[in-house]
């Protein structure tokens, strides 16, 4: 594997456009957010618990917000700079309510601001792959385990249990998700990986939560393999 840091990455080849399309992504994360409100209260009506409510909330934006978006950012972006801006931007966006105290409390608590995490951990792994590998594939990898992969694990949990817990089924759910997504983009040998990222997640350390155990598990996983040229890079 060639470890040359790819800077030339850095400038984005149209600024104005990939600009563009960055401010109509942040706006559509707005709307995924701001449209689980509606789901928040639907699901009351239906006599969700408050906090069953809030954790189903929470992985409708993993996989619309942060997977969706993920999966859009090749087709748009030739830079990890601007995708790491929204990034950032989201995070402080997430992270006023809780200093202010004036929490979006259809999706948000008061106990941790794993939300912001989400954030910071998906574009500082895209914005690494693009500077390590020179594409931002393999830093999708993470962040579709972290938001489609999690997601199952946090919604079969929910669905047991109806409260915020760790359990090996949904340890298991995640770990059924993420196979095709590793044997796709990293090959058999991609499956040690999801196993792997499936296990970690099971456990978190406030304020390190399953989003940076995820995505940090992940990425040191396909530098091992593309050191050993397991994968192709």
């Amino acid at each position: 594997m060639d470890l040359r840091m790819h800077v030339e990455v850095l400038p984005p080849q149209n600024p104005v456009y990939e600009t563009l399309i960055a401010l109509a992504l942040f706006i559509y994360v707005l709307g995924v957010v701001y449209g689980t409100k509606y789901t928040y209260g639907l699901m009351l009506k239906f006599r969700f618990p408050h906090n069953v409510a809030v954790y189903f909330n929470r992985k409708l934006i993993h996989v619309f917000a942060g997977g969706v978006v993920a999966f859009l950012v090749p087709i748009f972006f030739t830079s990890p700079t601007i995708p790491l801006i929204l990034a950032l931007v989201l995070a402080i966006v997430t992270w006023l309510p809780h200093k202010t105290g004036k929490l979006m409390d259809w999706f948000q608590v008061p106990e941790n601001m794993y939300e912001v995490n989400f954030c910071l951990a998906w574009g500082i792994v895209l914005f690494a792959s693009w500077l390590i590998f020179g594409t931002p594939i393999y830093g999708l990898v993470p962040i579709l385990f972290m938001s489609i992969g999690d997601a199952a694990t946090g919604i079969t949990r929910n669905l047991i249990y109806r409260r915020r817990t760790k359990s090996w089924y949904g340890n298991l759910a995640m770990f059924l998700v993420c196979v095709p997504i590793s044997l796709y983009y990293l090959g058999v040998w991609g499956l040690p990986i999801a196993a792997a990222a499936s296990i970690i997640e099971h456990y978190e350390f406030n304020p390190i939560d399953d989003n940076i155990l995820i995505t940090l598990t992940t990425f040191l996983g396909i530098l091992i393999l593309s050191s050993t040229n397991l994968i192709l890079i």
